[in-house]
């Protein structure tokens, strides 16, 4: 069934397609394979936004479904309606924040979600298929996951790989945790050909702003405060977006049915020192673009060349995490997977996106206001 799944032509389901992620993967995988269909599931929620597919919106291949993962009928409706083949399952309650102040949404979306979508898959892939064909109709579940379901590393610990043991220390990566392994499960007891895939932290365009890199730019902008947990030294390992898309892609094509992968960026930063680099490389965009500061009037630090005075030393959260850590080796030789941006790219890259695209995130931080 492997070969007869990589050489079809394929109707995706991208779940969260709408959000960081999920978005920036549908304008990859569209613009690499524009002979496929493309149909986004998103609730947009908080984190989800319609502005960020404007770009697709006119292609073709390209449908956009407002609905919710745990609707059951209507997933069973979209995977026969759209003929799916291939779920991309990017939905999920992600911000550790949240899931500390308040859990209920991260059981439901992350774990209950998950499970109503791969109800659905068996039913039609398997169940459907067999009972009219007498064979499963090729199919890919591919599962979006997390570094955090590993939990902590010390400092000189040996970074995370596909065999650590699981050890989630918030109620969204037991969520995460939680939802890995009911897809190993249908894997191992039914049948569905799944891959899963745990990355790093993701940094790029579409970001929402309440995450670091966007939250210290936007800030910046702003001229606010830039909060930095407990001492700034949680180490984490940063992987530019598109490269991510560039790893699912490698996961869905090439990899093993019921494997998983880890995609890292093999880029680790103390917190304090990211937000250092952005208030250097602000400062350095507002001295060699005098049309910044009438641009963004508020950034008076950026436009003295001082970002870095507004950061602010607050309360760790509970729990935090000390440092996460990639091992993709495991990519890198059975997929020829290699991030594609350095570290210094991806940066300036998003750092422009930001100064070039007030529109998109300005409405997001007036709706939190």
């Amino acid at each position: 069934m492997t070969n007869a799944y990589n050489n079809m032509k394929k109707s995706l389901l991208v779940t969260g397609g709408a959000g960081f992620i999920g978005a920036n993967f549908v304008h990859y995988w569209l613009a690499n394979h524009p002979d496929d269909k493309v149909v986004v599931l998103d609730a947009l929620t908080y984190a989800g936004n319609r502005e960020s597919l404007a770009m697709v919106e006119d292609n073709a291949n390209f449908t956009f479904v407002h609905g919710d993962i745990c609707n059951s009928e209507l997933i069973v409706n979209l995977f026969k309606e759209h003929e799916i083949d291939t779920l991309v399952h990017f939905a999920a309650e992600s911000h550790v924040d949240r899931s500390i102040t308040g859990p209920d949404a991260f059981i439901e979306t992350n774990i209950l979600g998950t499970y109503s979508l791969l109800k659905a898959a068996k039913q039609v892939w398997l169940d459907d298929a067999i009972a009219e064909k007498g064979t499963p109709k090729p199919h890919r579940f591919h599962h979006v996951s997390t570094d955090e379901v590993y939990g902590t590393l010390e400092k000189d610990d040996p970074a995370f790989s596909e065999t650590t043991a699981y050890a989630p220390n918030s109620p969204y990566s037991a969520s995460k945790a939680a939802s890995d392994h009911l897809v190993r499960a249908y894997h191992h007891t039914y049948g569905l050909e799944v891959t899963t895939s745990n990355c790093s932290n993701n940094y790029g365009p579409f970001h929402f702003p309440e995450k670091l890199i966007p939250l210290v730019i936007t800030n910046i902008l702003y001229n606010k405060a830039l909060p930095v947990y407990g001492d700034g030294q949680q180490i984490r390992d940063w992987l530019y977006v598109e490269d991510h898309a560039r790893g699912i892609e490698k996961v869905l094509l090439q990899g093993a049915i019921g494997e998983n992968y880890n995609i890292g960026g093999h880029n680790e930063w103390a917190n304090i020192d990211i937000v250092k680099l952005v208030c250097k490389l602000m400062d350095e965009q507002f001295a060699q673009n005098p049309e910044l500061a009438s641009r963004f009037a508020q950034a008076t630090h950026a436009a003295n060349g001082c970002s870095a005075d507004l950061i602010t030393y607050v309360t760790d959260r509970p729990g935090h995490d000390r440092r996460y850590a990639i091992d993709a080796t495991k990519s890198q030789s059975e997929l020829g997977y290699t991030p594609f941006e350095s570290f210094n790219s991806g940066i300036s890259k998003t750092l422009n996106w930001y100064l070039d695209n007030e529109s998109w995130w300005a409405p997001l931080l007036k709706n939190q206001l």
